[in-house]
C-alpha cells in the first residue's frame, strides 16, 4: 500500500525517512522536497503527483508527513493513516516539532515497525502500542508482559488489556449535540441538522460486555414488529421533546470495539468498552429538530446616520430546564460611532474591534422571553455600497438533547467476575451546545 513514509522540516531537511517498497527510491525524497516544500507556488493540494509517483502529504506547524506510493491507493485511507500517526506521536511525546523528533527518533522508527509492515498498517491504537513500547522506547522484558502482549497483537480484543480490576465499578456517559441552523429574518428554517457524539468513561473490572439501547427509528420499529408497542418503549422526553419518542438518524459512525454484525442483524449496540474515555459513536441528524431557541431581530434604517435594532429572544423548551452560557452577537456597520443599548436581561456591551454587539446572558429558563434594543448611530459616507446585513450568531448550552435522542438502556454483563448490571453505578447526561446558530436579519 504505502511505499515509503518520510518526514520533513520546513527546509527540507528529511528527519525520518522509511522506506517500505522496493519501487520507491531515494529520489522521491528530493522530488518531494523540490516540487511541493521548495516550490515557487503555495501547493494547496495534499496529493502531488511526480512521474508516476503519488505523495499523500500532511503539515503540522513546521513539519511536513509525507506517504509515497506507486500504487492506486485509497487516498482516504492514507490520510486516516497519517493523522493516525500524529495522534499517535503526540501520545508519546506531546507537541509535535522539529525539536521532539530529533529528540525521539529512536522512538519514532520503533512505533513506525509496529505500525505499519510492508507499508500495510497494522495496530495504531495508542493503548495497545503502550503496553509494549514505553516512553523510552523499551520494550518489555517478563514473560507475562510478553504473553499479554501477544494476546492483545493477535487477539480481537486490542482496545482492551486483561485484568483491568476497580473497588467501584462505574459507568459516566455524555450524549453531546451541536445544533446547526440557518434561519430567515420571518422565522423560516433555510436549513439545520445536529451533530452529536456519545462520549463514555467506563470505569469497569474484567472483561465485560455492554449493551446500549438508543431511541433510533430502525430500531424501535423493530421492536414494535415484535412487541406491538415500539413508540411507548422509548419511552418519555429529554425537555422539549414531549411529542416525539423517536429519533431518525441519518448516518452514524462506532468506535472499533462495537460489534457491527449485531447492530445490523439484532439493532443492538453491543460493545466490550475501552478503559477510561473513549467516543462510542456518532451520528447527524436533520428532521424533526428541537430548536432551544428562537431569536426575532428588526432592523430599520431612520436615515443614513441612524439605525434602530431590536432583537427578541425566546426559549423553546421546559420552563423547569436551564439554558446556560448564551451569547448573542449582533453585527453593526463599518461606519457605526456609537451605540446606546437597553437590555431587559443579561449584559451587552459594542464592542468597535469586532463590529458587533455582544449580549451575554448567564441563564434563562425555558419557554420565557427577553429583548435587547439598540439605538446606533453612523459616520456619513460617499459609498453608495449598502451595508450586507450579516446573520445574527448565537452561543448557548442546554440540558437536554435537540435531536430527541434517548438512551434507553445501558446494560453491563461480566460472568466471570460475578458481578451484575445492578453493582454498576451509571451516570447519563445529555448536553446541547450551539454549532453555527445563525439568524438573518
Amino acid at each position: 500500500m504505502i511505499g515509503g513514509l518520510f518526514v520533513y522540516n520546513h527546509k527540507g531537511e528529511v528527519l525520518i525517512s522509511r522506506v517500505y517498497r522496493d519501487d520507491i527510491g531515494r529520489n522521491a525524497v528530493d522530488a518531494f522536497r523540490v516540487n511541493v516544500i521548495h516550490a515557487r507556488q503555495q501547493v494547496r493540494s495534499p496529493v502531488t503527483n511526480i512521474a508516476r509517483t503519488s505523495f499523500f502529504h500532511i503539515k503540522r506547524a513546521n513539519i511536513w508527513l509525507a506517504a509515497v506510493t506507486k500504487q492506486n491507493v485509497n487516498a482516504a485511507m492514507v490520510f486516516e493513516f497519517l493523522l493516525k500517526v500524529i495522534d499517535v506521536m503526540q501520545s508519546y511525546f506531546g507537541k509535535i516539532s522539529e525539536e521532539n523528533i530529533k529528540n525521539n527518533f529512536v522512538l519514532i522508527y520503533e512505533l513506525l515497525d509496529e505500525i505499519l509492515d510492508f507499508g500495510y498498517p497494522q495496530n495504531s491504537d495508542t493503548g495497545v502500542l503502550k503496553t509494549f513500547i514505553t516512553q523510552q522506547g523499551v520494550k518489555s522484558q517478563s514473560k507475562e508482559e510478553q504473553a499479554q502482549i501477544t494476546s492483545q497483537v493477535t487477539g480481537q480484543i486490542g482496545w482492551r488489556r486483561e485484568g483491568i480490576k476497580y473497588r467501584r465499578n462505574e459507568l459516566f456517559l455524555d450524549v453531546l449535540e451541536f445544533v446547526n441552523l440557518l434561519m430567515s429574518p420571518q422565522g423560516q428554517v433555510l436549513s439545520a441538522h445536529v451533530a452529536g457524539k456519545v462520549v463514555m468513561k467506563s470505569y469497569l473490572s474484567g472483561m465485560p460486555e455492554c449493551k446500549f439501547g438508543i431511541n433510533d427509528k430502525i430500531v424501535m420499529e423493530s421492536k414494535g414488529k415484535s412487541s406491538g408497542s415500539g413508540i411507548s418503549v422509548a419511552g418519555g422526553d429529554d425537555g422539549a421533546r414531549s411529542g416525539k419518542p423517536v429519533v431518525v438518524i441519518d448516518d452514524c459512525q462506532f468506535h472499533q470495539c462495537v460489534k457491527l454484525s449485531k447492530f445490523e442483524t439484532e439493532h443492538s449496540i453491543s460493545f466490550i468498552p475501552p478503559d477510561g474515555e473513549f467516543e462510542l459513536m456518532r451520528y447527524r441528524t436533520t428532521k424533526d429538530i428541537s430548536l432551544p431557541f428562537r431569536v426575532i431581530p428588526l432592523v430599520r434604517e431612520v436615515g443614513r446616520t441612524r439605525m434602530e435594532v431590536k432583537v427578541v429572544l425566546k426559549s423553546n423548551f421546559k420552563p423547569s430546564l436551564l439554558g446556560q452560557k448564551m451569547e448573542v452577537r449582533i453585527p453593526t456597520p463599518l461606519n457605526t460611532s456609537g451605540v446606546q443599548l437597553i437590555c431587559l436581561k443579561g449584559k451587552a456591551k459594542y464592542k468597535a474591534s469586532e463590529n458587533a454587539i455582544v449580549w451575554k446572558i448567564k441563564r434563562m429558563a425555558g419557554m420565557k422571553e427577553t429583548q435587547l434594543s439598540a439605538e446606533i448611530e453612523l459616520l456619513e459616507t460617499d459609498t453608495k455600497k449598502k451595508w450586507t446585513r450579516p446573520p445574527i450568531s448565537m452561543n448557548f448550552e442546554v440540558p437536554f438533547a435537540p435531536s430527541g435522542f434517548k438512551v434507553r438502556y445501558l446494560k453491563v454483563f461480566e460472568p466471570k467476575l460475578n458481578y451484575s448490571d445492578h453493582d454498576v453505578i451509571k451516570w447519563v447526561r445529555y448536553i446541547g451546545r450551539s454549532g453555527l446558530y445563525e439568524t438573518r436579519c
